[in-house]
């Protein structure tokens, strides 16, 4: 692809992920059902946080973009290595987890995940917004041009380590609100609810391999050397 066709895509993507951050973000507070929003506001929800992630890297990604277009190529170097890192760590393997796990448990009891109440308040363009674009365009980016992986203990260790903080951050709000971040969790005894963090983490590990290992399917592996 064309390093200007990638800057408009990338730019594209870059305003419509704010705008979609924004529109969850400014939900008027009267209209909030009390059980979803509390301590933590949406900052508590990996979607919301998954939106922000989103928009970073695709401002990277433009950045870099233009910074090839003008020929600032040792400037590029360093914001593309950076590209490469979001995504590859974080960007594909969190958008992935988020469609997938979202849809999963919604199927099974979307009271578990996405209450009802919420359906008065979210509209339907920004639920799929937040809950299914995600992976197309995170397949999309893929399939737009290579990104050059980490060494694999660098990338799990860095996945592994925003996992943490963020299961820190639910813990934290159970801890101050007594009330769990997602209804699901109350269902589980303390070894339970260990034992399935465990498996969401191995779960988002096999999507952080999975982009691996279509980065090099299509793109070939030389061009993924660490």
């Amino acid at each position: 692809m064309e390093i200007s066709t990638l800057a408009t895509y990338h730019c594209l993507a870059f305003v419509w992920y704010v705008f979609v951050a924004y529109s969850i973000t400014h939900i008027k507070t009267e209209e909030r059902p009390s059980e979803v929003f509390l301590y933590g506001g949406q900052w508590k929800y990996l979607t919301v946080l998954n939106l922000v992630l989103q928009a970073v890297f695709y401002g990277v990604s433009f950045l870099a973009d233009v910074l090839r277009l003008i020929k600032k190529l040792r400037c590029a170097k360093c914001v593309i290595s950076s590209r490469d890192l979001l995504f590859s760590v974080l960007a594909f393997p969190v958008s992935t987890f988020v469609c997938i796990s979202f849809w999963t448990l919604y199927t099974y009891n979307r009271e578990l995940v996405y209450p009802k109440s919420l359906d008065g308040v979210i509209p339907f363009w920004l639920n799929h917004a937040m809950h299914t674009a995600v992976l197309p365009l995170a397949l999309l980016e893929i399939l737009a041009l290579p990104h050059r992986y980490p060494a694999k203990k660098k990338g799990l260790f860095l996945l592994g380590f925003v996992a943490f903080l963020y299961i820190s951050w639910v813990l934290w709000i159970y801890s101050v609100t007594g009330e769990w971040v997602y209804p699901l969790f109350a269902l589980f005894s303390p070894t339970g609810l260990a034992a399935f963090l465990a498996g969401s983490l191995a779960i988002i590990v096999s999507f952080y391999n999975f982009g691996e290992f279509l980065n090099r399917m299509i793109w070939g592996q030389s061009k993924f050397s660490s």
